[in-house]
């Protein structure tokens, strides 16, 4: 669950930095404290010097002991009934040499104290204690304290990023119960919910810009079939009728007429075979398998031109423009084959028998002109629509698909697809493709 993996990183580094908060606050905490704990005692310890130097006794705090040590270890208590301080070997030494100053913690009955030593002015050393209990508790209530607060922020951030965190999925959830609803029913014209700003509205505009192509694609599919089948139905109710006339007629026909019926079956079939290869070849596009590549375009031109002219003996010239040389295009290397292959077999069949065929190539732009019926410029764009057959062309066999193939392999490597009247008459029919 997303929301739930946010709301574990989001506590975690909540938990964290106050954790991180919260320690060095109570370093800083006791720091201060033993500091305090500090001056305390070296201000005890002179003021209980002050006054034994007037002959006064000092007056009994809780949480000090003060005793006087002589030079051979003798202790003298400054007040009764006080816990017992032990005589260090640091403290002998101040008694003794009556210099310097020695300052440990020692544990007496279970109590931890803070001991300083100091040497009086006429020998002999005072020794003042401060005990660290009443630190101690300090210290432990404000670690209590601070873990409860530490766990209340944590609780407070916890409750405040899963309200925010449901806030910000909000739109996500509502896209993907959109999707899910598309998943299940397979209904692409489901909306998706309005796209917001920030990086989430960005994901569902992506969703809806592929959904919007999915769309498309569907729409293309069912055209297709829609297409496919009525211009199937031509060759198939031929084929059909006239295997039907051969089958009444079980040799009783004429052989001319049953040459001719035959001679028809053969026409139908290959032109049947040719409609669906090239629906195939349209519905799947196998070229997209390859990778684009750096091609010359002039060479490719001289290839397909050289088959052409073996497989049609007419003449087909390939020229190119001195101002303008030939350079080489990124294309996938079988769809721009495909596309010369379809350019010159349309060419061929649309030009008077004898009539030359040119391929011009100028930079990364190639074209193909013939003196054939031409094309009208109203249906300059149309000839690159499935299907479609000009006024001028019904005559001719043919399916109407070359040219649509042309028009989606070009577009699949970034290329554009252009039709128009050549010179001195016929049409002109080529592409410009991306610079390699």
């Amino acid at each position: 669950m997303l929301r739930l993996r946010i709301m574990v990183v989001v506590i975690a580094t909540a938990a964290f930095a106050i954790a991180v908060a919260a320690g060095s606050s109570y370093r800083g905490v006791s720091d201060l404290v033993g500091d305090e704990m500090e001056r305390g005692l070296v201000d005890r310890a002179d003021t209980v010097l002050v006054l034994l130097d007037a002959e006064r006794t000092p007056p009994v705090r809780a949480d000090m002991v003060e005793q006087v040590v002589t030079g051979d270890g003798a202790v003298r208590e400054l007040a009764p009934g006080r816990p017992r301080l032990p005589v260090t070997e640091g403290v002998l030494r101040v008694a003794r040499t009556g210099k310097g100053e020695d300052r440990e913690d020692v544990v007496v009955d279970g109590t931890e104290y803070g001991v300083l030593a100091r040497p009086l002015p006429g020998g002999g050393a005072l020794v003042v204690a401060q005990s660290y209990r009443g630190a101690t508790q300090v210290d432990h209530a404000f670690l209590w304290r601070l873990a409860a607060v530490t766990a209340a922020a944590t609780g407070l951030a916890a409750l405040l990023a899963w309200l925010a965190v449901g806030r910000i999925l909000r739109p996500v959830h509502r896209l993907a119960r959109a999707t899910r609803a598309i998943t299940t029913t397979r209904d692409l014209a489901t909306p998706l919910p309005p796209a917001g700003p920030g990086e989430i509205g960005q994901l569902t505009r992506s969703f809806e810009t592929m959904l919007g192509a999915l769309r498309r694609s569907r729409a293309q599919q069912q055209q297709l079939v829609q297409d496919a089948s009525h211009e199937l139905r031509t060759p198939l109710t031929s084929v059909r009728g006239s295997a039907e006339l051969l089958q009444r007629a079980r040799g009783r026909l004429a052989p001319a007429d049953e040459e001719q019926i035959l001679g028809t079956l053969v026409t139908e079939t290959a032109a049947l075979d040719a409609l669906v290869r090239e629906l195939v070849e349209l519905a799947t596009d196998r070229h997209t398998e390859e990778e684009p590549d750096a091609v010359d375009l002039a060479e490719a031109a001289e290839d397909a031109a050289l088959r052409f002219r073996q497989l049609s003996g007419r003449a087909i010239s390939v020229t190119t423009d001195p101002a303008a040389p030939p350079v080489p295009v990124r294309a996938r290397p079988r769809a721009l084959q495909r596309c010369l292959d379809n350019l010159l077999g349309n060419a061929v069949k649309f030009s008077p028998e004898g009539s030359p065929v040119t391929v011009h190539v100028e930079g990364t732009r190639l074209v193909v002109r013939d003196r054939g019926p031409g094309i009208a410029p109203a249906e300059r764009e149309a000839v690159f629509d499935r299907f479609y057959r000009g006024p001028r062309t019904q005559a001719v066999p043919g399916s109407g698909l070359g040219l649509a193939i042309v028009h989606d392999l070009v577009g699949a490597d970034g290329g554009t697809v252009f039709a128009g009247a050549a010179e001195g008459g016929g049409a002109e029919v080529g592409f410009r493709l991306p610079r390699a």
